[in-house]
C-alpha cells in the first residue's frame, strides 16, 4: 500500500510559474524517506500540498489512500488533524498555550488520534515524550519562555502523540545540537516503527540520509525545478 502517491502533480502560487511539476512519485507505507534539495526547489510546497494545508493544483494526489483533491478545506483539517503528524519549519507553536498544551492540542482535537493511545493518559503520554527530548521539566511553562530548540523539541513532541500514521517533518533538527538531535530522532525512528507509521524527512544535513530507507532528490523529482 502507498502512503502517498502523486501523478502528473503541478502547483503554482497564483499567475507565477510553476513551483512543482513531479510526473509521479510513491512512498510505501512504512517507509522512512529523506528528501533533499536546495532553496526554493519547492520542497516545503510539496509538504503543504501533501498536508492539505495548500490547495489549487492539477494531478493527482493521494495521501493514505484518500484522494486529498475530493476533500473540502474541513474535511482536510480535519484528515490533518487525525492522521498526519507534521513538524513545521517554523514550529507553528500556540503561543498563548503551555508546552504540555501544545503537545496534546492534536489529541485533545481529535478523537481517533486521542483512542491510539491505548489507554495511556493524555497528560502522561505528552510527558513521557517531553522526557525523552529532554524538555520534561518545562510542561507548564508558557512556549514562548523557550528557547528556539526548546521550542522545536515540542513541536516534534506535538506531532508524535497519538502515533499518527504518516509523518511529515520539515527541517526538524535545524535547530539542535548534537545530543537533542540524536534523541529526536531516536524518538522520532521508535515511534515510527511501533506505530507502522510513514515518514517523509526534509533536511538539508546530508549526514543524516544513511539513517533512511530511502533518499530523493528534489530537483531529480520535480521537473520545475531544473
Amino acid at each position: 500500500m502507498s502512503a502517498i502517491q502523486l501523478t502528473d502533480l503541478r502547483f503554482a502560487y497564483g499567475k507565477g510559474p510553476e513551483v512543482l511539476r513531479i510526473p509521479t512519485l510513491q512512498v510505501n507505507a512504512g517507509e522512512k524517506v529523506f528528501l533533499f534539495g536546495p532553496s526554493g526547489s519547492g520542497k516545503t510546497t510539496l509538504l503543504g500540498v501533501l498536508a492539505g494545508v495548500l490547495a489549487g493544483y492539477t494531478g493527482g494526489v493521494e495521501v493514505l489512500g484518500r484522494d486529498v483533491a475530493k476533500m473540502t478545506g474541513t474535511q482536510r483539517d480535519a484528515f490533518r488533524g487525525s492522521h498526519l503528524g507534521y513538524i513545521f519549519q517554523l514550529f507553528n507553536l500556540i503561543p498563548y498555550l503551555s508546552v504540555i498544551e501544545n503537545i496534546t492540542l492534536p489529541c485533545r482535537l481529535s478523537a481517533e488520534r486521542r483512542a491510539r493511545l491505548n489507554g495511556v493518559g493524555l497528560e502522561q503520554a505528552a510527558g513521557d515524550a517531553a522526557k525523552r527530548l529532554g524538555i520534561g521539566d518545562l510542561l507548564h511553562k508558557p512556549v514562548t519562555n523557550l528557547s528556539v530548540g526548546q521550542q522545536q523539541r515540542v513541536a516534534a513532541a506535538r506531532s508524535l502523540i497519538g502515533t499518527p500514521e504518516l509523518i511529515i517533518a520539515d527541517e526538524p533538527t535545524s535547530s539542535l545540537d548534537y545530543d537533542h538531535r540524536e534523541k529526536f530522532l531516536e524518538l522520532l525512528f521508535e515511534s515510527c516503527k511501533a506505530a507502522g507509521s510513514t515518514l517523509l524527512f526534509v533536511s538539508h544535513d546530508r549526514s543524516l540520509m544513511h539513517l533512511f530507507d530511502r533518499q530523493l532528490s528534489l530537483p531529480g523529482i520535480n521537473k520545475a525545478g531544473t
